[in-house]
């Protein structure tokens, strides 16, 4: 079994199509059942990883080949986004293995060090679990992904002069509203990064904070850790006038807030400017509202320009960090070899097995019939040690080649008898 992991992120592929192959939401449970539904003999074991930044596919597979080809298609044809070839990467083994430690540390983000992604790659890791597409060879990977991401953490300063999306948003609305703590926020979505956002404008004072979420409870309650008011997501076309600065992150596949809704905002406002950031994928700000007058509109990608400043003064951290990272994938490299040879090791216990079963039971035959107990267990061990040595006895008689790859094996198969010896004292003065 090999590991193999298919997909694109910020590095390879544009927003626009980023948003085209991803998996908001609950969309992710239906497509990795589909995805198993239709190559699950050739990826018995799979979990897509979807953020705004990437979407990746971590397969184990008998066939490296034949499942690059076979997953480039389904995401083609499942997201109807014909012509990603050229944006995809596949990754083997040792090269899966390195990204996905990358990934789990931060070192792949747009944000050098963030912490959020690694978050998500447990929650894609329960995903598939509770799907039934996780087996031991990805259940690993993900584990020591976790514990790689840890040690990098701990190790190094990577994450210590991390510049967050949400840091990047407040910097740029200060270039638009001198005083925040005179601007009315809103905040659409009421998951992980919108509570990441919360917190970065809240420390600013703002006059008012409002979160509009699909589900009010949920909504009710960020807005509780925060002083902040709730509104339904409908009265978003007649109150979104009200708002200087709106930022919106949710898992919805279309757009919440259009260009007509921005247009008549826009009016309501009299040239007063809306500050907006669009942290969804795929997006929930049309993007044509970005030409709209007065109208500021940052997406992911945008505040990820702004986040990629003073990446050189971490340079010596992200090299302490790969020279861990290549220490461990070395270690799961002779892991997951030791996994290819357990089918041969059990193949070889049982044929073990089956042999001394035949002997046994001709033993019992001929202690039944009442032959001396003494020769049946002298026939027994002649019988058993000449099958065991039938094989490296027929190697040691074949050609050169074989005799000498035997000849280097046999002190490795059988100890020498001084050693049987030794053995058996021990244990007989251990009894």
């Amino acid at each position: 079994m090999q590991i193999l992991t298919l997909g694109l992120n910020h590095q390879t592929a544009p927003l626009e199509l980023r948003e085209k192959v991803s998996f908001p939401g609950d969309t992710l449970r239906g497509a990795l059942a589909d995805l198993r539904a239709r190559l699950q003999r050739l990826l018995p074991e799979s979990a897509i990883l979807s953020t705004c930044n990437r979407t990746e596919i971590y397969c184990a597979t008998p066939e490296v080949g034949s499942a690059r080809e076979a997953l480039a298609t389904w995401l083609s044809e499942r997201q109807q986004a014909h012509g990603i070839g050229r944006h995809l990467y596949a990754l083997p083994d040792g090269e899966a293995v390195r990204h996905a430690f990358r990934v789990a540390s931060g070192l792949d983000s747009m944000v050098l060090g963030e912490p959020q992604i690694l978050g998500q790659m447990k929650d894609a890791m329960r995903t598939a679990q509770e799907s039934g597409a996780l087996g031991s060879h990805l259940h690993q990977l993900f584990q020591r992904s976790f514990s790689v991401a840890k040690e990098v953490r701990s190790a190094t300063e990577i994450g210590a002069h991390s510049v967050s999306m949400a840091a990047a948003a407040v910097r740029l609305a200060r270039r638009i509203f001198e005083d925040l703590r005179e601007s009315r926020v809103l905040f659409i979505g009421a998951g992980e990064m919108i509570e990441l956002c919360l917190t970065h404008f809240a420390a600013q004072h703002p006059r008012q904070i409002v979160i509009a979420n699909r589900s009010a409870d949920r909504a009710q309650r960020l807005a509780g850790q925060f002083g902040a008011d709730t509104m339904a997501l409908s009265d978003l076309p007649t109150r979104l006038d009200s708002f200087d600065i709106v930022v919106s992150c949710t898992a919805s596949t279309l757009p919440i807030v259009g260009l007509g809704m921005v247009e008549r905002a826009r009016k309501a406002r009299r040239r007063r400017p809306i500050f907006m950031v669009d942290l969804a994928v795929p997006r929930d700000i049309e993007a044509e509202v970005g030409a709209l007058n007065d109208v500021y509109l940052y997406t992911v990608d945008d505040l990820g320009r702004q986040v990629a400043e003073g990446r050189e003064s971490r340079q010596a951290a992200v090299a302490q960090a790969e020279g861990i990272i290549d220490t461990r994938v070395g270690a799961f490299m002779e892991w997951l070899t030791s996994r290819k040879t357990v089918p041969a090791i059990r193949s070889l216990h049982e044929r073990g097995e089956a042999l001394k079963d035949v002997e046994l039971d001709r033993a019992r035959r001929m202690l039944a019939s009442g032959q001396d107990p003494a020769r049946v267990l002298e026939s027994l061990a002649h019988a058993l040690t000449a099958k065991f040595l039938h094989g490296p006895t027929r190697l040691l008689h074949g050609s050169q080649d074989e005799r000498e790859r035997m000849l280097s094996l046999v002190d490795h198969i059988l100890p020498e008898h001084r050693a049987i010896a030794e053995t058996e004292r021990a244990g007989g003065d251990s009894r």
